[in-house]
């Protein structure tokens, strides 16, 4: 099961790090130039602390990875990704419309390989807080 938090720990850290690509990536100079300044600075300060908070969860899978799986606290964390990741997963299906990918080789591919990302780190943390 360590080998699975490190494994995630990457993961979470590359996610983490594709993060500072989505403002070039989205084209959200142009696309958030309309909305006013606290709205565009949230977007930005948002994706920040989202990105912030998913590296510091890397690390901890990767550095802690031990003490999550053996201690109680550990399993309270993992108790709580797997709810985090578990609505995260959720919201692939339910909050995405199925428009922004469907049709689209790309866009589906990654479709597909973040909701199998979402289910594994789902998976992972569920068996840890229930020492499975």
């Amino acid at each position: 099961m360590e080998l699975h938090l490190r494994i995630i720990g990457v993961i979470l850290i590359l996610l983490a790090i594709i993060h500072a690509s989505f403002p070039r990536q989205f084209s959200w100079k142009g696309e958030l130039s309309s909305l006013s300044l606290i709205n565009r600075q949230m977007m930005y300060v948002h994706t920040f602390f989202i990105a912030f908070t998913v590296l510091l969860m890397g690390a901890l899978c990767i550095y802690s990875a031990s003490d999550i799986i053996n201690t109680p606290l550990g399993r309270q964390i993992a108790f709580g990704f797997f709810i985090f990741w578990g609505i995260r997963f959720i919201f692939q299906f339910f909050v995405y419309s199925s428009k922004l990918w469907k049709g689209k080789r790309f866009e589906t591919s990654m479709h597909i390989l973040f909701s199998i990302t979402w289910i594994y780190l789902t998976v992972i943390f569920f068996m840890i807080a229930f020492e499975m």
